[in-house]
């Protein structure tokens, strides 16, 4: 769950997964909506893949970031008990 808050701690890692909400992308297509090197964002990824939050699937020579509604769902259940 740690992996989870430090994920979401960052806006461009929040920003990230807003566009994976949309549709699937490859790294390079994420990194066209910021302004920041792509490695910075291959960096952002690799903690939103740690996290759970996002998971990846080669094709190819692409790697394609699909956001994980799994993980994302467990957390909101798990944000619910606490109003309880």
């Amino acid at each position: 769950m740690n992996n989870i808050f430090k994920a979401l701690n960052d806006k461009t890692r929040r920003d990230i997964l807003l566009l994976l909400k949309e549709k699937n992308m490859v790294a390079g297509d994420i990194a066209d909506h910021f302004n920041i090197s792509k490695p910075s964002i291959s960096h952002h990824l690799d903690i939103l893949k740690r996290a759970d939050l996002v998971t990846s699937e080669k094709k190819g020579q692409f790697i394609i970031y699909s956001i994980n509604t799994t993980i994302i769902e467990d957390l909101l259940q798990w944000i619910i008990t606490l109003k309880k």
